[in-house]
C-alpha cells in the first residue's frame, strides 16, 4: 500500500512592519498609512500604532506569494489602493472591505513605479523590464505598452494639461510620452547619471527630477508648441538646485498644496523645500540680481571694461523657485516617505511618513525651524535578522533572537508579548518553567532573562568566542553550550535569593567542560541523556558519552563544516546539516551513514527531527523549507515563503505546526492540515510547475531591443492566458454541438421533448458561449483572443452578431467585438464569406449609444437628487468643505509670512 502523508501549510507570518522594497502611501484621508511587508500589504493606523489590515495575494499551488513592490492610493477613492509585486503582476485593493478587486498580469519583470492620474481613471506602471503600461481602471485591462528606455523605470507621473505622461529611467533619460498617439515626443538627456524619481507640483507648473548626482533639475512644464512647428518642448529646464545630500535621491514628492517638495535621499536625511509662485521667485530675483550689481560695483574694475546686464527682469534661475527649507535627521538609513494630506496643527507645515531600512516606520512633525519624531511604529518586528527561534514545550510561546533583542511571541496569533534588550542573540531556550530564557550571545555571554517581567537578570560571561548553540539537558537541571572558544560546557540551574528582591532568582553554575581540538559548531544531547554530539569546524561529528565525556564516535563525510545536527526523539538516527548543501542520516549504533541527501542549493543552516517521527525539516540559505522521510530517504515537500536566507528552525513537540525565522525579518509559521499527499502526486505537482514556468514568457528575455518611442500590447502570455483561451474553444464546441442537435430536433419534428445538454447549465449556446467569454478576467481577454484559431474567432463572431439585438452586456459584447476585429482584420478582410459577419457586427453602435444614453439620464438624475438633498439639508458643518480650503490655503502661505515676519525682527534688532 502507498504511504500517505500530511501536507503542511503556511497559515501566518508576522514579525515585519515594512520592507525595503517597497514604498509607502498615505490614504486621501491622512489617517492610515499604507507599507509593503514582503508580500503582504500592511494598513497601518498610526497614532494608534495598530494594523488595521493585512492584505497577501491568495497562496499559488506552486511556488510562494511574490513581494510587494509599489503602492499608489486611488484618488477617486479612499478605499483602493494599486500595488505592484516583484512577478510582474498587479493588484487593487480594497483596504476598507480588505479584499482584492482585481488582479492584472502584464509586465515580464517587478512592478518599480506606480502612478494614477488626477481622476483616477488611469494608471501607469513602469518596470525592471523596461516597459511602461497605461492601465483602464475602470475596465480593468491594459490600453497598450510604451517601450524605449534601456533600463528599469524608476518613476512615472501623469501631467493632464496637454494628456502627457513623464516616465524615468536608470538609462540616465526623461521621457515624455503623448497618450493619445502613443509616441515619445521629448527625450529629456540633462542627466548624466541614473534618473532615480520625479514628480510635477499639482498646479502642473514645474516637474522636479533627481538622480545619482548633485543636484535636483527643475523643468517648466510648457502648454503650448514652440516656435519650431517640427519640435514641441513639454518641458523646459529652468536650472538646478544643489541638495545637501551626497547619496542618489530615492523619491521626490510635492505637498498636495504644491507648496513643499520632499527629497528623500539613500542616506539618513530628508530635505523639505519651498516651492515658491511666480511673483515670490520676481521678487527674489531681482534681489539676486541687486545683490550681484552692488558687489561688481565693491570690486575694482578697468574703465574700459562694461558690466553687462540682462535687459530682462524675468531672468530666473532654479534657485528663485526652490528653496531648502528643513532637513529631517534620522537615525537609520530611509527607505521611502509620503506626505500626509492632512495637517495636525498650525505651526506644523507637513507631516511626514518615513520607511526605515531597520524594518521600522517614524512619522515627522515638520516645522518653520525644526522638525520632531512624533510616532513610530517598531515593536512588532526585529531590527535586523531573527537568528533564532525556541518553541517552549507545550508551543505557547516563541523567543526570538537577533542582534540587539530578545523578543517573546504568541506563535498563534502572532502578537508581540515581550521585547526586551539583550546582545546578539545566536540560540537560547526556556527554563525551568517557562518562566525565564537563556540566550546565547555572539560575545561569548549567557544572558538570562525573567519573561514576566522582561526584564534581563543575569549575564555570565561564558565563553571567549560566541555561543552556536544551546541543548537542553532531558533531566531538565541543566542545558549545554558550545563556543567557538573551542569549549563545551555544562551547565547547571540554580536558584540564588537576590539581595533587594524577596524572591529567589535563577542562575547557572558551570560545573563541566570538554575542550574540543576545532570551534563548536552545533551540540545536541541524545534524548535519553546518554550521548553528547559536537559538530566541528573541520566537518567532522564526535560523539561522546555524557556522564563521563568519554569519545564514542566520529562521523565524518561532509565536505565542508557541518552548521547544525539533531537527534531523534527515540535516539536511533542523528541528522547533521552541512556547508557543502548535503544533509547525512547518521545510525547512532555503529555511526554508520545511512544516507546522503542534497538537501538545499545552499548551506542548510538548521535541521529538525518531529518528535516521536523520523520526519525531518530543514532550512537553509536557498530560502526553502524541506519536509524529509528519515527511514525512505525520500523528499516529501518543498514549503517556499520566505524572500531571503532561512537562518533558523523550531519544530512544536506534537508536529502540529514549525517556525522559521530569516533574513527578511520575517516569522513563518507552518501548519499540519488535515489533507493527504502521496509522493508521486507531488512529484506529477512539481513536474507541472516547471512546465508552466517554462510556458510563462514573463522571465524569458527580450530577443530583440525595442524600437525608440515604441507602442504595443499590454498583455502578455501566461498560464491564465493559456487556460482562458482552452475555456472559450471547449465552450464554442460545445454550443456547436448543442446547436446541431437543436436544429436536428427541429428538422425531426419528433413530438418527445428536447433533453439539452447537462454542461450547457440550462443555457441556450448563445448565453453559454458569452458566459465563458465574460468568466475571463478582463486583463487577460486581449492575450486569450490572440490564441485563438481564425476559425474559433469567425465562430464567436456569429455569437456577438446574436448577442447585439439582446442588448444585455453591451460594455462585454463591445470589448470582445473590437478585439476581434482589431486582432484579425487582415484576415478578415481577405476572406469573402466573413464579410457578412463583420457588416453586421456594425450593428453595436447602435446599442453602445442607446446604453450611453442611458448612463448618461441616470447620472443627471443622481446629480438633480444630490443637489435637492443638499438644499433641504439642515446638518450641521455643511460649508466644512469651503471653509477648510480657505484654512489650507492661508496655511500654505504661512512660510511666507513666518520668513517676512523673522526678517522684520532681524532688522528692529539691527536698528
Amino acid at each position: 500500500m502507498v504511504k500517505s502523508y500530511l501536507r503542511y501549510e503556511e497559515c501566518n507570518s508576522f514579525g515585519v512592519v515594512v520592507s525595503a522594497e517597497s514604498n509607502l502611501c498615505y490614504d486621501s484621508t491622512g489617517k492610515l498609512l499604507i507599507a509593503g511587508a514582503l508580500d503582504k500589504l500592511l494598513v497601518w493606523n498610526v497614532k494608534q500604532g495598530l494594523c488595521v489590515h493585512s492584505l497577501a495575494p491568495s497562496l499559488p499551488e506552486s511556488g510562494s506569494r511574490p513581494a510587494v513592490t509599489a503602492i499608489a492610493c486611488t484618488p477617486a477613492s479612499s478605499s483602493l489602493v494599486a500595488s505592484g509585486y516583484s512577478d510582474g503582476s498587479l493588484r487593487i485593493w480594497d483596504i476598507v472591505k480588505g479584499a482584492c478587486e482585481s488582479t492584472m498580469n502584464s509586465h515580464r519583470g517587478a512592478v518599480t513605479a506606480l502612478r494614477y492620474n488626477k481622476n483616477g481613471s488611469l494608471l501607469a506602471t513602469g518596470s525592471k523590464d523596461t516597459d511602461v503600461i497605461v492601465w483602464d481602471t475602470v475596465a480593468e485591462t491594459g490600453l497598450f505598452r510604451l517601450q524605449g528606455h534601456r533600463d528599469q523605470v524608476t518613476d512615472v507621473v501623469f501631467i493632464e494639461n496637454g494628456n502627457k505622461l513623464l516616465t524615468s529611467s536608470k538609462d540616465t533619460f526623461v521621457r515624455v510620452w503623448d497618450i493619445q498617439t502613443q509616441a515619445c515626443v521629448q527625450t529629456i538627456v540633462s542627466h548624466r547619471s541614473e534618473v532615480w524619481s520625479l514628480d510635477v507640483d499639482p498646479l502642473e507648473r514645474y516637474v522636479v527630477t533627481g538622480g545619482a548626482d548633485m543636484e535636483l533639475r527643475l523643468f517648466q512644464v510648457s502648454s503650448e508648441p514652440s516656435s519650431d512647428p517640427g519640435k514641441w518642448e513639454v518641458l523646459q529646464l529652468l536650472g538646478d538646485v544643489k541638495k545637501q545630500s551626497h547619496d542618489r535621491v530615492v523619491t521626490l514628492r510635492f505637498n498636495e498644496l504644491g507648496t513643499l517638495l520632499g527629497c528623500q535621499c539613500a542616506g539618513k536625511s530628508l530635505e523639505v523645500y519651498s516651492l515658491h509662485d511666480d511673483k515670490e521667485a520676481l521678487k527674489k530675483a531681482k534681489r539676486r540680481k541687486r545683490r550681484k550689481r552692488e558687489k561688481a560695483d565693491k570690486t575694482e574694475k578697468p574703465e574700459n571694461v562694461a558690466v553687462t546686464e540682462p535687459e530682462d527682469g524675468n531672468d530666473f534661475q532654479a534657485s528663485d523657485y526652490i528653496r531648502l527649507l528643513q532637513i529631517v535627521r534620522l537615525k537609520h538609513k530611509a527607505r521611502s516617505f509620503a506626505i500626509s494630506p492632512l495637517h495636525s496643527r498650525k505651526e506644523v507645515m507637513c507631516t511626514l511618513a518615513v520607511s526605515l531600512h531597520n524594518n521600522s516606520l517614524e512619522v515627522h512633525e515638520v516645522q518653520a525651524e525644526s522638525s520632531a519624531k512624533v510616532h513610530s511604529i517598531d515593536l512588532p518586528g526585529h531590527r535586523s535578522d531573527v537568528r533564532s527561534a525556541v518553541l517552549t514545550m507545550d508551543g505557547t510561546l516563541l523567543m526570538t533572537t537577533s542582534h540587539n533583542a530578545v523578543k517573546i511571541w504568541n506563535p498563534t496569533t502572532g502578537s508581540c508579548l515581550r521585547t526586551m534588550e539583550a546582545g546578539y542573540g545566536l540560540c537560547g531556550l526556556f527554563g525551568p518553567g517557562n518562566h525565564h530564557a537563556i540566550v546565547g550571545t555572539k560575545t561569548g555571554a549567557l544572558e538570562i532573562f525573567d519573561v514576566r517581567s522582561g526584564d534581563r537578570v543575569r549575564a555570565v560571561e561564558a565563553h571567549s568566542g560566541a555561543v552556536w548553540s544551546v541543548s537542553a539537558l532531558p533531566n531538565g537541571e541543566g542545558f549545554v553550550t558550545g563556543s567557538a572558544d573551542n569549549d563545551v560546557k555544562f551547565w547547571r540551574f540554580d536558584l540564588v535569593q537576590a539581595d533587594d528582591k524577596a524572591f529567589k532568582q535563577l542562575t547557572i553554575e558551570n560545573v563541566r567542560t570538554l575542550r574540543m581540538a576545532e570551534d563548536v559548531l552545533a551540540v545536541r544531547v541524545s534524548p535519553d541523556g546518554k550521548y553528547l554530539a559536537v559538530a566541528l569546524l573541520d566537518s567532522t561529528v564526535k560523539i561522546f558519552f555524557t556522564d563521563s565525556l568519554k569519545f564514542y564516535l566520529s562521523l565524518y563525510g561532509h565536505k565542508l563544516p557541518v552548521l547544525c545536527i539533531d537527534i531523534s526523539s527515540d535516539g536511533a538516527l542523528l541528522a547533521s546539516g552541512s556547508a557543502d548543501k548535503n544533509m547525512k542520516i547518521w545510525g547512532m549504533d555503529f555511526g554508520d551513514c545511512h544516507k546522503s541527501l542534497f538537501a538545499h542549493h545552499d548551506s542548510v543552516m538548521a535541521l529538525k527531527f518531529v518528535p516521536n517521527t523520523h520526519y525531518i525539516f530543514s532550512v537553509g540559505k536557498d530560502r526553502v523549507v524541506n519536509y524529509w522521510d528519515a527511514d525512505k530517504f525520500q523528499h516529501l515537500l518543498r514549503l517556499e515563503g520566505h524572500h531571503a536566507e532561512i537562518w533558523c528552525l523550531a519544530v512544536s513537540f506534537y508536529g502540529d505546526f514549525i517556525i522559521t525565522g530569516s533574513h527578511d525579518r520575517s516569522i513563518r509559521r507552518w501548519e499540519r492540515t488535515e489533507e493527504p499527499f502521496f509522493i508521486e502526486e507531488e512529484r506529477e505537482k512539481q513536474l507541472e510547475a516547471r512546465f508552466d514556468s517554462e510556458l510563462d514568457d514573463s522571465r524569458a528575455p527580450r530577443q530583440e531591443a525595442p524600437e525608440e518611442g515604441a507602442s504595443g500590447l499590454a498583455g502578455r502570455k501566461t498560464q491564465d492566458t493559456v487556460s482562458a483561451a482552452d475555456s472559450i474553444i471547449d465552450a464554442l464546441d460545445l454550443a456547436e454541438e448543442e446547436r446541431k442537435k437543436i436544429l436536428e430536433h427541429k428538422e425531426a419534428g419528433e413530438k418527445t421533448k428536447f433533453q439539452p445538454n447537462v454542461m450547457m447549465l440550462g443555457l441556450s449556446p448563445s448565453a453559454y458561449v458569452l458566459r465563458a467569454v465574460a468568466s475571463v478576467r478582463p486583463s487577460d481577454l486581449e492575450q486569450a483572443f490572440l490564441m485563438l484559431p481564425f476559425s474559433d474567432a469567425l465562430k464567436l463572431l456569429e455569437y456577438v452578431k446574436q448577442w447585439i439585438p439582446d442588448g444585455s452586456q453591451v460594455e462585454i459584447v463591445g470589448r470582445v467585438a473590437t478585439m476581434l476585429l482589431r486582432i484579425h482584420h487582415e484576415q478578415l478582410i481577405a476572406t469573402p464569406s466573413a464579410r457578412a459577419i463583420v457588416t453586421s457586427v456594425q450593428e453595436i453602435h447602435g446599442s453602445v449609444r442607446s446604453f450611453k444614453n442611458v448612463l448618461g439620464r441616470n447620472i443627471a438624475a443622481m446629480s438633480y437628487v444630490q443637489d435637492l438633498l443638499a438644499l433641504s439639508s439642515n446638518a450641521l458643518f455643511k460649508d466644512a468643505g469651503a471653509k477648510l480650503s480657505e484654512i489650507r490655503k492661508k496655511l500654505s502661505s504661512f512660510p511666507e509670512k513666518q520668513e517676512g515676519h523673522n526678517k522684520k525682527k532681524k532688522r528692529q534688532k539691527l536698528q
